[in-house]
């Protein structure tokens, strides 16, 4: 049974934070975190992906950015990344877990989460729209026993 869930991205500042708290909001019974690859590191959620967050109803407040360790990513039973490139990275932070990393959107589509760091608005409500469709699709299979 999975009872935790990590979300990553690269900075941890846009998408592994909508993902985690969207995901957390739908899946109450599952523990969420997230980290990034490349993070960012006690950085605050980016602005733009906040505000976003915050009119669809969701908080990025207390959020920081951390660095996915190999001990953070062990810690995990399933470990669900933005890109195919993700599963590289973390391939070689902690080459233990690979058989627990999943692409965010695998039951949507499994076509990757673009970045939206530093780009519209716009972009930000088109990923936080593909997050949150993805996540309701692992809060389904989460659910499920």
């Amino acid at each position: 049974m999975i009872e935790s869930v990590l979300v990553v991205c690269v900075g941890n500042v846009c998408r592994s934070p909508v993902g985690e708290r969207l995901l957390q909001s739908k899946a109450p019974n599952v523990t969420v975190s997230s980290a990034g690859v490349g993070a960012l590191v006690n950085k605050p959620a980016d602005a733009t992906a906040s505000r976003v967050a915050a009119e669809k109803g969701v908080s990025l407040e207390g959020h920081k950015g951390r660095q996915a360790t190999a001990e953070i990513l062990s810690a995990a039973d399933l470990i669900l990344v933005m890109e195919t490139g993700h599963k590289a990275a973390i391939s070689q932070i902690a080459p233990q877990v690979s058989g627990r990393v999943m692409l965010v959107d695998h039951w949507t589509g499994g076509k990757n989460i673009a970045d939206p760091y530093k780009r519209s608005q716009e972009f930000h409500e088109q990923v936080f729209r593909q997050l949150d469709t993805a996540m309701n699709g692992w809060s389904q299979r989460l659910a499920a026993k």
